[in-house]
């Protein structure tokens, strides 16, 4: 384990969100992705907690600004004009004064408002904010029950890659191959020109994102239309523990608040997909499975979309069994979580999600084995992480064998987590709320 300086590193990481803020967002990294990106800028508004309350408000309020009127909150708002990012606002053609993409993202916002509020120093002083944040963020966990699941089975699916984060993992590549490529325009892609290529999706992905957008972009956005409409219906066991964790986390928050029909809503969603979640366990693995909803089968991939689900509260049982299973894979690898199974053929250590380490991913582990009473793993999910970081800076994402920081550099969530590493040993974001 490297020496860790925490003050140089808190100062370190203080200094990736200062340069990526632009006033009321901020941007994942310069040049790379130059826009508001949804579930980044949540988890990075907990970054700024630690440094400027009012500036982390201020980031979750700019991005909702952008909701639809269904309740979808995109995943990327085109707050400027800038063409170094593919594909940019007139590829997806949604029409809004400020120009938004036309999916969504893990909805983290519940979750990080309710840690936000919780931590303040003088939570009363944000509590206006919070009421008016909070309908918000309910009518678009409304609108993931809506309109990704249409079928009401408890489970939402994503009909993007780009809608879970994980843009190009192993557990889509069966059903990716569904999607066409034929009457794709042709385009040129700027993250190669920012990244090394050998550590970003390939081309025939990005040729099957591109058909979907554009595919999409044909029916008009209608979100009522655009689940049935796709060739792509996966449901990602982390994605639905996310949502299960945010409605909670607003259901708490909304009943200190006094907005107890909110909080009972929230709740009734996350037991809802909390009591359908079940069906994605696989004993045989060990841990939770992605959904092929086309075909209705499991999806053989040991991903790190099934242990992420451990961020909400799974029971005891298969938060052990996911324990059990870190500790499996931390035997493997010089550093942990990768995002695929390290012994897998199809495990590539460098390119994006199909194996690098995250650290929101383990952020999220780590926070939901501590919440489950499994600290030991937490700790060393936190150590490892925080390792990283000394050896490698602050990357957007690592080699688990090497360690190399890999894809964009000077990330912002990653700068967060950081400072959430620093702190979350100490339980303040795991109390019951009580102000």
């Amino acid at each position: 384990m490297t020496e860790i300086d925490t003050s140089a590193l808190f100062a370190q990481a203080a200094g990736v969100l200062q340069d990526n803020d632009r006033g009321t967002y901020s941007v994942p990294t310069k040049g790379l992705y130059p826009f508001q990106w949804n579930w980044d800028s949540c988890l990075t508004a907990l970054g700024y907690g630690f440094l400027d309350e009012d500036r982390a408000w201020t980031e979750i309020e700019t991005l909702f600004r952008h909701q639809w009127d269904d309740g979808m909150v995109p995943h990327i708002v085109f707050h400027v004009e800038d063409d170094g990012y593919f594909p940019g606002p007139d590829v997806w053609g949604v029409a809004r004064e400020i120009q938004t993409s036309g999916i969504s993202n893990p909805p983290v916002a519940g979750f990080a408002i309710r840690r936000l509020y919780d931590r303040s120093s003088n939570p009363e002083a944000f509590r206006a904010r919070a009421e008016a944040l909070i309908p918000k963020i309910s009518h678009w966990h409304r609108w993931f029950h809506a309109c990704r699941d249409p079928e009401g089975t408890g489970l939402v699916a994503v009909i993007h890659p780009w809608e879970t984060g994980r843009d190009n993992s192993v557990d889509w590549d069966a059903a990716f191959d569904r999607v066409p490529t034929e009457g794709v325009k042709p385009y040129t892609r700027r993250d190669t020109s920012h990244a090394n290529p050998e550590h970003r999706p390939t081309q025939a992905q990005y040729d099957r994102y591109i058909w979907l957008v554009q595919h999409f972009r044909s029916l008009g956005w209608d979100n009522s239309r655009l689940h049935d409409a796709s060739p792509f219906q996966i449901v990602d066991p982390g994605f639905n523990a996310i949502l299960i964790r945010s409605c909670e986390d607003l259901a708490d928050l909304a009943d200190a608040l006094g907005m107890a029909e909110i909080a009972a809503e929230n709740r009734a969603m996350a037991e809802r997909t909390r009591a359908a979640l079940p069906s994605l366990w696989s004993e045989a693995h060990g841990q939770y499975l992605c959904l092929d909803r086309k075909l209705g089968t499991l999806i053989d991939s040991r991903s790190i979309g099934g242990l992420m689900t451990v961020f909400a509260d799974i029971g005891a049982e298969h938060a052990g069994r996911i324990a059990e299973r870190v500790e499996e894979i931390a035997s493997q690898t010089k550093w942990i979580v990768p995002s695929h199974d390290p012994a897998a053929a199809d495990f590539n250590s460098t390119r994006y999600w199909r194996g690098p380490i995250w650290l929101i991913i383990n952020f999220m582990i780590a926070d939901g084995l501590r919440r489950q009473g499994r600290i030991e793993t937490s700790d060393r999910i936190v150590g490892s992480s925080l390792d990283l970081i000394a050896v490698s800076g602050l990357a957007e994402y690592y080699d688990p064998h090497t360690g190399e920081g890999c894809g964009g550099g000077h990330f912002s969530w990653t700068a967060a987590m950081v400072l959430e590493f620093l702190n979350i040993g100490d339980g303040v974001g795991n109390e019951a709320l009580n102000h």
